[in-house]
Protein backbone atom coordinates (compact mmCIF):
# COMPACT_ATOMS: atom_id res chain seq x y z
CA UNK A 1 0.00 0.00 0.00
CA UNK A 2 3.00 2.30 0.96
CA UNK A 3 4.31 1.42 -2.52
CA UNK A 4 0.84 2.93 -4.20
CA UNK A 5 0.78 5.94 -2.69
CA UNK A 6 4.60 6.81 -3.64
CA UNK A 7 3.68 5.39 -7.34
CA UNK A 8 4.43 8.47 -9.40
CA UNK A 9 1.86 8.03 -11.74
CA UNK A 10 -0.69 7.71 -8.96
CA UNK A 11 0.40 11.24 -7.66
CA UNK A 12 0.19 12.62 -11.41
CA UNK A 13 -3.55 11.70 -10.87
CA UNK A 14 -4.37 13.78 -8.12
CA UNK A 15 -2.36 16.60 -9.09
CA UNK A 16 -3.60 16.72 -12.45
CA UNK A 17 -7.77 16.31 -11.29
CA UNK A 18 -6.93 18.95 -8.41
CA UNK A 19 -5.42 21.31 -11.18
CA UNK A 20 -8.80 21.02 -13.82
CA UNK A 21 -10.93 21.31 -10.86
CA UNK A 22 -9.22 24.25 -10.43
CA UNK A 23 -9.30 25.67 -14.21
CA UNK A 24 -12.89 24.70 -14.24
CA UNK A 25 -13.63 26.87 -11.24
CA UNK A 26 -11.67 29.95 -12.74
CA UNK A 27 -13.26 29.18 -15.61
CA UNK A 28 -10.34 29.84 -17.45
CA UNK A 29 -9.36 27.25 -19.73
CA UNK A 30 -5.94 28.89 -20.92
CA UNK A 31 -4.44 27.49 -17.82
CA UNK A 32 -5.06 24.19 -19.16
CA UNK A 33 -1.43 24.58 -20.94
CA UNK A 34 0.08 23.99 -17.49
CA UNK A 35 -1.10 20.44 -17.58
CA UNK A 36 2.08 19.27 -19.55
CA UNK A 37 4.27 20.97 -16.48
CA UNK A 38 2.39 18.61 -13.82
CA UNK A 39 3.14 16.06 -16.58
CA UNK A 40 6.79 16.55 -16.57
CA UNK A 41 7.54 17.69 -12.89
CA UNK A 42 5.82 13.89 -11.60
CA UNK A 43 6.56 11.68 -15.13
CA UNK A 44 8.97 12.51 -17.11
CA UNK A 45 11.03 15.16 -15.44
CA UNK A 46 13.16 16.91 -17.98
CA UNK A 47 12.82 20.36 -17.07
CA UNK A 48 14.56 20.86 -13.56
CA UNK A 49 11.94 23.16 -12.21
CA UNK A 50 12.86 22.67 -8.45
CA UNK A 51 16.37 25.20 -9.87
CA UNK A 52 16.89 25.59 -6.31
CA UNK A 53 18.05 22.36 -5.80
CA UNK A 54 20.84 19.83 -6.99
CA UNK A 55 19.23 17.45 -9.14
CA UNK A 56 19.91 14.06 -9.03
CA UNK A 57 20.87 14.37 -5.22
CA UNK A 58 18.28 12.75 -2.74
CA UNK A 59 19.75 14.18 0.74
CA UNK A 60 20.49 18.19 -0.26
CA UNK A 61 21.83 20.56 2.16
CA UNK A 62 19.87 21.78 5.69
CA UNK A 63 19.91 25.18 4.02
CA UNK A 64 18.07 23.76 0.74
CA UNK A 65 15.65 21.78 2.63
CA UNK A 66 14.59 25.51 4.74
CA UNK A 67 14.11 27.02 1.35
CA UNK A 68 12.60 24.42 -0.22
CA UNK A 69 9.91 24.56 2.33
CA UNK A 70 9.77 28.13 2.56
CA UNK A 71 8.69 28.52 -1.14
CA UNK A 72 6.01 25.57 -1.20
CA UNK A 73 4.36 27.24 2.28
CA UNK A 74 4.71 30.75 0.26
CA UNK A 75 2.94 29.37 -2.76
CA UNK A 76 0.47 27.50 -0.96
CA UNK A 77 -0.49 30.12 1.98
CA UNK A 78 -0.89 32.61 -1.48
CA UNK A 79 -3.21 30.29 -3.10
CA UNK A 80 -5.26 29.89 0.22
CA UNK A 81 -5.13 33.68 0.74
CA UNK A 82 -6.19 34.38 -2.82
CA UNK A 83 -9.42 32.18 -3.29
CA UNK A 84 -10.25 31.01 -0.41
CA UNK A 85 -9.80 32.24 3.18
CA UNK A 86 -8.36 35.46 4.60
CA UNK A 87 -7.32 36.62 8.38
CA UNK A 88 -9.08 39.69 9.17
CA UNK A 89 -8.79 42.60 12.29
CA UNK A 90 -11.58 44.49 13.36
CA UNK A 91 -9.61 48.18 14.08
CA UNK A 92 -12.74 50.57 14.81
CA UNK A 93 -15.52 50.40 16.88
CA UNK A 94 -18.14 50.58 14.18
CA UNK A 95 -19.57 47.13 14.17
CA UNK A 96 -19.76 46.54 18.45
CA UNK A 97 -21.29 44.94 19.74
CA UNK A 98 -21.75 42.61 17.07
CA UNK A 99 -17.84 42.86 16.21
CA UNK A 100 -15.70 43.98 18.65
CA UNK A 101 -11.88 46.02 18.27
CA UNK A 102 -9.56 43.43 18.68
CA UNK A 103 -11.50 41.02 17.32
CA UNK A 104 -9.59 38.97 14.58
CA UNK A 105 -11.01 37.00 11.91
CA UNK A 106 -10.77 34.48 9.17
CA UNK A 107 -12.61 35.51 6.27
CA UNK A 108 -14.05 33.27 3.36
CA UNK A 109 -13.83 34.29 -0.24
CA UNK A 110 -15.32 31.25 -1.63
CA UNK A 111 -18.93 31.63 0.53
CA UNK A 112 -19.49 35.17 -2.27
CA UNK A 113 -16.93 33.68 -4.84
CA UNK A 114 -13.20 34.59 -4.84
CA UNK A 115 -12.81 37.60 -7.82
CA UNK A 116 -9.66 36.79 -9.55
CA UNK A 117 -6.71 38.56 -9.32
CA UNK A 118 -7.04 42.29 -10.23
CA UNK A 119 -3.41 43.53 -9.20
CA UNK A 120 -1.46 40.42 -9.94
CA UNK A 121 2.05 41.91 -9.52
CA UNK A 122 1.98 42.36 -5.90
CA UNK A 123 4.55 41.33 -2.66
CA UNK A 124 2.81 38.32 -1.14
CA UNK A 125 0.74 38.39 2.79
CA UNK A 126 0.90 41.95 2.90
CA UNK A 127 -2.32 44.03 1.64
CA UNK A 128 -1.36 47.87 0.15
CA UNK A 129 1.83 48.77 1.83
CA UNK A 130 4.83 46.89 2.75
CA UNK A 131 6.05 46.44 5.82
CA UNK A 132 8.16 48.46 8.39
CA UNK A 133 7.08 51.24 5.55
CA UNK A 134 4.07 53.82 5.66
CA UNK A 135 4.58 55.02 1.85
CA UNK A 136 6.41 52.12 0.01
CA UNK A 137 3.49 50.07 -2.18
CA UNK A 138 3.43 46.80 -1.91
CA UNK A 139 1.99 46.09 -5.87
CA UNK A 140 2.52 46.96 -8.80
CA UNK A 141 -0.30 48.56 -11.19
CA UNK A 142 1.67 47.56 -14.56
CA UNK A 143 -0.92 45.21 -15.07
CA UNK A 144 -4.34 45.57 -14.52
CA UNK A 145 -7.11 42.94 -14.86
CA UNK A 146 -10.96 43.01 -14.96
CA UNK A 147 -13.09 42.43 -12.36
CA UNK A 148 -14.47 38.47 -12.36
CA UNK A 149 -15.85 36.53 -9.61
CA UNK A 150 -15.83 33.18 -9.72
CA UNK A 151 -18.84 30.98 -8.52
CA UNK A 152 -19.63 30.87 -4.85
CA UNK A 153 -21.72 29.12 -2.16
CA UNK A 154 -24.22 32.22 -2.54
CA UNK A 155 -24.85 35.76 -3.13
CA UNK A 156 -24.70 38.82 -0.53
CA UNK A 157 -27.86 38.52 1.51
CA UNK A 158 -29.63 41.46 3.02
CA UNK A 159 -28.18 41.90 6.77
CA UNK A 160 -24.97 40.13 6.13
CA UNK A 161 -22.09 41.09 7.82
CA UNK A 162 -19.55 41.55 4.61
CA UNK A 163 -15.71 42.60 4.27
CA UNK A 164 -15.32 44.82 1.26
CA UNK A 165 -13.21 47.03 -0.06
CA UNK A 166 -13.35 51.05 1.09
CA UNK A 167 -15.47 53.08 -2.30
CA UNK A 168 -13.57 55.74 -1.51
CA UNK A 169 -10.26 54.20 -1.03
CA UNK A 170 -9.59 55.20 -4.33
CA UNK A 171 -6.72 58.19 -3.55
CA UNK A 172 -5.42 58.25 -0.55
CA UNK A 173 -3.52 60.86 1.63
CA UNK A 174 -0.65 58.92 2.59
CA UNK A 175 -0.17 60.77 5.91
CA UNK A 176 -3.52 60.71 6.80
CA UNK A 177 -4.70 57.01 6.15
CA UNK A 178 -7.28 56.67 8.65
CA UNK A 179 -9.23 59.37 6.85
CA UNK A 180 -10.80 60.00 3.24
CA UNK A 181 -9.32 61.90 1.13
CA UNK A 182 -12.77 62.91 -0.43
CA UNK A 183 -13.84 64.09 3.03
CA UNK A 184 -10.98 65.91 3.85
CA UNK A 185 -11.06 67.46 0.26
CA UNK A 186 -14.53 68.25 1.02
CA UNK A 187 -13.91 69.93 4.77
CA UNK A 188 -10.96 71.94 2.90
CA UNK A 189 -12.98 73.32 -0.03
CA UNK A 190 -16.24 74.13 2.28
CA UNK A 191 -14.28 75.86 4.84
CA UNK A 192 -12.44 78.53 1.64
CA UNK A 193 -16.00 79.15 0.32
CA UNK A 194 -17.26 79.97 3.52
CA UNK A 195 -14.35 82.26 4.61
CA UNK A 196 -15.34 84.20 1.06
CA UNK A 197 -18.65 84.24 1.63
CA UNK A 198 -17.79 86.58 4.72
CA UNK A 199 -16.07 88.66 2.80
CA UNK A 200 -18.61 89.51 -0.01
CA UNK A 201 -17.01 87.08 -2.17
CA UNK A 202 -19.24 84.60 -4.38
CA UNK A 203 -17.54 81.81 -6.33
CA UNK A 204 -18.61 78.69 -7.64
CA UNK A 205 -17.68 75.26 -5.52
CA UNK A 206 -15.62 73.86 -7.75
CA UNK A 207 -13.47 76.98 -7.73
CA UNK A 208 -12.86 76.06 -4.17
CA UNK A 209 -12.24 72.41 -4.65
CA UNK A 210 -9.96 72.57 -7.76
CA UNK A 211 -8.11 75.24 -4.85
CA UNK A 212 -7.95 72.63 -2.67
CA UNK A 213 -7.18 69.90 -4.18
CA UNK A 214 -4.11 71.56 -5.46
CA UNK A 215 -3.59 72.48 -1.77
CA UNK A 216 -3.46 68.59 -0.81
CA UNK A 217 -1.12 67.40 -4.06
CA UNK A 218 1.36 70.14 -2.64
CA UNK A 219 1.49 69.26 0.92
CA UNK A 220 0.66 65.50 1.23
CA UNK A 221 2.13 62.12 -0.59
CA UNK A 222 -1.14 61.01 -2.69
CA UNK A 223 -1.59 57.34 -3.46
CA UNK A 224 -3.85 56.15 -6.50
CA UNK A 225 -4.70 52.15 -5.33
CA UNK A 226 -6.27 49.39 -7.62
CA UNK A 227 -10.07 48.36 -6.20
CA UNK A 228 -8.42 45.21 -4.34
CA UNK A 229 -5.75 47.32 -2.63
CA UNK A 230 -7.75 49.89 -1.19
CA UNK A 231 -8.60 49.33 2.56
CA UNK A 232 -10.71 46.17 4.05
CA UNK A 233 -13.86 47.25 5.62
CA UNK A 234 -16.36 45.27 7.86
CA UNK A 235 -20.41 46.52 7.96
CA UNK A 236 -23.78 44.97 8.08
CA UNK A 237 -25.48 44.99 4.39
CA UNK A 238 -28.41 46.23 5.40
CA UNK A 239 -29.97 46.99 1.56
CA UNK A 240 -29.89 44.85 -1.71
CA UNK A 241 -29.69 45.80 -5.48
CA UNK A 242 -32.82 47.23 -5.97
CA UNK A 243 -34.11 48.36 -2.49
CA UNK A 244 -35.43 51.61 -1.31
CA UNK A 245 -34.37 52.96 1.82
CA UNK A 246 -35.00 56.38 4.13
CA UNK A 247 -33.67 56.66 7.88
CA UNK A 248 -36.40 58.91 10.00
CA UNK A 249 -34.98 59.96 13.62
CA UNK A 250 -32.24 56.52 13.80
CA UNK A 251 -34.94 54.38 12.55
CA UNK A 252 -33.90 52.81 8.90
CA UNK A 253 -36.88 51.47 6.60
CA UNK A 254 -36.05 49.31 3.46
CA UNK A 255 -38.82 49.16 1.30
CA UNK A 256 -41.14 50.56 3.36
CA UNK A 257 -40.60 48.11 6.15
CA UNK A 258 -38.59 48.87 10.11
CA UNK A 259 -35.29 47.02 9.59
CA UNK A 260 -35.48 44.95 12.44
CA UNK A 261 -33.06 46.13 15.60
CA UNK A 262 -30.15 43.63 15.68
CA UNK A 263 -29.37 42.54 19.37
CA UNK A 264 -25.77 44.14 19.45
CA UNK A 265 -27.00 47.23 17.27
CA UNK A 266 -26.01 50.03 19.84
CA UNK A 267 -26.92 54.33 19.33
CA UNK A 268 -25.15 57.21 21.40
CA UNK A 269 -27.28 58.06 24.43
CA UNK A 270 -27.19 61.07 26.70
CA UNK A 271 -27.34 59.83 30.19
CA UNK A 272 -28.60 62.92 33.05
CA UNK A 273 -27.18 61.46 36.54
CA UNK A 274 -28.70 63.31 39.69
CA UNK A 275 -25.14 65.15 39.39
CA UNK A 276 -22.83 61.59 41.02
CA UNK A 277 -20.25 60.48 38.60
CA UNK A 278 -21.26 56.38 37.12
CA UNK A 279 -18.54 54.23 38.74
CA UNK A 280 -16.37 53.71 35.52
CA UNK A 281 -15.68 50.15 36.66
CA UNK A 282 -19.64 49.50 35.97
CA UNK A 283 -19.28 50.94 32.83
CA UNK A 284 -16.39 48.79 31.80
CA UNK A 285 -18.32 45.97 32.95
CA UNK A 286 -21.47 46.64 30.62
CA UNK A 287 -17.88 46.77 27.88
CA UNK A 288 -18.27 50.79 27.38
CA UNK A 289 -14.82 50.37 26.24
CA UNK A 290 -12.44 53.61 27.72
CA UNK A 291 -12.40 55.61 24.39
CA UNK A 292 -16.25 55.73 23.80
CA UNK A 293 -16.64 57.00 27.61
CA UNK A 294 -18.03 60.81 26.87
CA UNK A 295 -18.07 62.77 29.68
CA UNK A 296 -19.38 66.62 30.22
CA UNK A 297 -16.58 68.51 31.77
CA UNK A 298 -18.89 71.41 32.24
CA UNK A 299 -21.72 69.19 33.55
CA UNK A 300 -20.36 66.06 35.26
CA UNK A 301 -23.55 64.25 35.72
CA UNK A 302 -23.93 64.22 31.53
CA UNK A 303 -22.66 61.13 29.89
CA UNK A 304 -22.49 60.62 25.98
CA UNK A 305 -22.28 56.98 25.45
CA UNK A 306 -23.09 54.20 22.93
CA UNK A 307 -25.52 51.66 24.24
CA UNK A 308 -27.20 48.23 23.26
CA UNK A 309 -31.22 48.20 24.29
CA UNK A 310 -30.03 45.94 27.24
CA UNK A 311 -27.19 48.69 28.41
CA UNK A 312 -30.16 51.20 28.20
CA UNK A 313 -32.76 49.61 30.30
CA UNK A 314 -29.76 48.78 33.06
CA UNK A 315 -28.36 51.83 33.23
CA UNK A 316 -32.12 53.16 33.45
CA UNK A 317 -32.50 51.27 37.10
CA UNK A 318 -29.43 53.19 38.71
CA UNK A 319 -30.94 55.30 41.68
CA UNK A 320 -28.37 57.88 40.45
CA UNK A 321 -29.47 58.48 36.68
CA UNK A 322 -32.56 60.29 36.19
CA UNK A 323 -32.72 59.83 32.54
CA UNK A 324 -31.43 58.19 29.58
CA UNK A 325 -32.53 59.85 25.81
CA UNK A 326 -31.30 58.33 22.19
CA UNK A 327 -29.00 61.42 20.10
CA UNK A 328 -30.74 62.15 16.87
CA UNK A 329 -28.89 64.59 14.77
CA UNK A 330 -31.26 66.82 12.37
CA UNK A 331 -29.97 70.16 10.30
CA UNK A 332 -28.00 70.06 7.53
CA UNK A 333 -25.52 67.40 6.96
CA UNK A 334 -24.52 67.80 3.40
CA UNK A 335 -20.80 68.77 4.31
CA UNK A 336 -20.18 65.19 5.06
CA UNK A 337 -23.29 62.84 4.70
CA UNK A 338 -23.87 61.21 1.60
CA UNK A 339 -24.32 62.56 -1.60
CA UNK A 340 -22.69 65.96 -0.30
CA UNK A 341 -24.70 68.30 -2.28
CA UNK A 342 -27.14 70.79 -0.36
CA UNK A 343 -30.16 70.11 -2.15
CA UNK A 344 -29.50 66.96 0.10
CA UNK A 345 -29.28 68.11 3.32
CA UNK A 346 -29.34 64.86 5.47
CA UNK A 347 -28.04 63.68 8.44
CA UNK A 348 -26.72 60.41 9.62
CA UNK A 349 -29.87 59.60 11.80
CA UNK A 350 -32.56 61.28 8.78
CA UNK A 351 -31.59 60.39 5.51
CA UNK A 352 -33.49 59.67 2.41
CA UNK A 353 -35.30 58.35 0.55
CA UNK A 354 -32.61 56.70 -1.94
CA UNK A 355 -32.51 54.22 -4.32
CA UNK A 356 -30.34 51.04 -4.59
CA UNK A 357 -29.69 50.51 -8.36
CA UNK A 358 -29.25 47.18 -9.55
CA UNK A 359 -27.46 46.00 -12.89
CA UNK A 360 -29.28 46.53 -15.65
CA UNK A 361 -31.64 48.90 -14.55
CA UNK A 362 -32.07 52.15 -16.10
CA UNK A 363 -32.86 55.93 -14.29
CA UNK A 364 -33.73 59.01 -15.76
CA UNK A 365 -30.98 60.96 -15.17
CA UNK A 366 -31.19 65.13 -14.22
CA UNK A 367 -29.43 67.52 -12.75
CA UNK A 368 -31.09 67.04 -9.59
CA UNK A 369 -30.49 63.12 -9.54
CA UNK A 370 -26.66 63.28 -10.73
CA UNK A 371 -25.31 63.68 -7.37
CA UNK A 372 -26.89 60.31 -6.12
CA UNK A 373 -25.01 58.45 -9.07
CA UNK A 374 -22.14 61.03 -10.22
CA UNK A 375 -19.54 58.37 -8.71
CA UNK A 376 -21.13 55.03 -9.91
CA UNK A 377 -20.81 56.94 -13.51
CA UNK A 378 -18.16 58.33 -13.48
CA UNK A 379 -15.64 56.47 -11.07
CA UNK A 380 -17.17 52.81 -10.62
CA UNK A 381 -18.12 52.44 -14.53
CA UNK A 382 -15.76 54.23 -16.21
CA UNK A 383 -17.33 56.84 -18.07
CA UNK A 384 -16.57 60.21 -19.34
CA UNK A 385 -19.07 62.43 -17.18
CA UNK A 386 -19.75 65.78 -17.32
CA UNK A 387 -22.30 68.89 -17.22
CA UNK A 388 -21.76 71.91 -19.75
CA UNK A 389 -24.56 74.54 -19.88
CA UNK A 390 -27.25 72.28 -17.80
CA UNK A 391 -27.02 69.53 -19.73
CA UNK A 392 -25.40 66.30 -18.95
CA UNK A 393 -22.78 64.32 -21.41
CA UNK A 394 -21.88 60.68 -20.90
CA UNK A 395 -19.07 59.80 -23.26
CA UNK A 396 -19.17 63.43 -25.08
CA UNK A 397 -22.94 62.30 -26.05
CA UNK A 398 -26.29 63.96 -23.70
CA UNK A 399 -27.93 61.73 -21.53
CA UNK A 400 -31.21 62.14 -19.97
CA UNK A 401 -30.99 58.16 -18.79
CA UNK A 402 -28.39 55.84 -17.58
CA UNK A 403 -28.26 51.78 -17.63
CA UNK A 404 -26.31 50.33 -14.66
CA UNK A 405 -23.22 47.98 -15.27
CA UNK A 406 -23.54 45.86 -11.77
CA UNK A 407 -25.15 45.26 -8.86
CA UNK A 408 -24.94 48.18 -5.47
CA UNK A 409 -24.79 47.56 -1.93
CA UNK A 410 -25.82 49.69 1.39
CA UNK A 411 -23.52 48.64 4.02
CA UNK A 412 -24.08 50.35 7.55
CA UNK A 413 -22.38 49.64 11.19
CA UNK A 414 -24.24 48.37 14.15
CA UNK A 415 -22.67 51.13 16.22
CA UNK A 416 -24.99 53.51 14.27
CA UNK A 417 -23.51 56.45 15.93
CA UNK A 418 -20.01 55.80 15.73
CA UNK A 419 -19.53 54.22 11.91
CA UNK A 420 -18.07 55.81 8.65
CA UNK A 421 -20.74 54.00 6.52
CA UNK A 422 -22.94 54.35 3.41
CA UNK A 423 -24.34 57.30 4.67
CA UNK A 424 -20.78 59.09 4.59
CA UNK A 425 -19.75 57.78 1.27
CA UNK A 426 -22.04 56.58 -0.48
CA UNK A 427 -22.78 52.71 -2.84
CA UNK A 428 -20.72 49.76 -2.31
CA UNK A 429 -20.19 48.16 -6.08
CA UNK A 430 -20.33 44.65 -6.68
CA UNK A 431 -16.62 44.21 -7.35
CA UNK A 432 -15.66 45.36 -4.12
CA UNK A 433 -16.98 42.63 -2.21
CA UNK A 434 -14.37 41.00 -0.64
CA UNK A 435 -15.65 37.89 1.46
CA UNK A 436 -18.02 37.18 4.17
CA UNK A 437 -16.36 36.69 7.78
CA UNK A 438 -16.39 32.90 9.28
CA UNK A 439 -15.72 32.93 13.36
CA UNK A 440 -13.21 34.98 15.33
CA UNK A 441 -10.12 32.99 16.00
CA UNK A 442 -8.83 35.60 18.79
CA UNK A 443 -10.48 38.52 20.75
CA UNK A 444 -7.67 41.02 22.22
CA UNK A 445 -9.36 43.99 24.81
CA UNK A 446 -6.81 46.63 24.53
CA UNK A 447 -8.03 48.48 27.57
CA UNK A 448 -7.25 45.31 29.62
CA UNK A 449 -3.61 43.69 30.97
CA UNK A 450 -1.58 40.74 30.95
CA UNK A 451 -4.29 37.36 30.57
CA UNK A 452 -7.19 39.71 30.65
CA UNK A 453 -6.90 40.98 27.59
CA UNK A 454 -7.75 37.83 25.88
CA UNK A 455 -11.37 37.94 25.64
CA UNK A 456 -11.78 33.65 26.22
CA UNK A 457 -15.49 34.03 25.38
CA UNK A 458 -14.91 35.20 22.32
CA UNK A 459 -12.54 32.74 21.03
CA UNK A 460 -13.71 30.54 18.24
CA UNK A 461 -17.14 32.12 17.97
CA UNK A 462 -19.01 31.97 14.41
CA UNK A 463 -20.27 34.87 12.77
Amino acid sequence: MKKFWKNKWFKFSIAAIAYVLWVIWLDSYFWLLGLPVIYDIYISKKVHWAFWKQKGVKKQKKVIEWVDALIFAVIAASFIRMFFIEAFTIPTSSMEKTMRVGDYLFVSKFHYGPRKPMTPLSFPFVHHTMPLSSKTKSYLDWVQWDYERMPGLQEVERNDIVVFNFPEGDTVIVEHQNQSYYQILRSEANAMMRTDRTKGIIKHYSFYEDRARDLIHDNFTIHVRPVDKRENYIKRCVAMPGDDIKIVNGQMYVNGQEQKHFEDMQYKYYIYTNGERINPKILQNMDVSNEDMQVSQLNPGKYILPLTNAMVNKLRNFQIVDSVVRVVHNGDGSDYIFPHDPAYPWTEDNFGPLHIPSEGQTINLTLKELPKYERIIDLYEGNDLSVKDSTIYINGEPAKSYTFKQNYYWMMGDSRHNSQDSRYWGFVPEDHIVGKPLFIWLSIDKDESLLQKIRWDRLFTLI
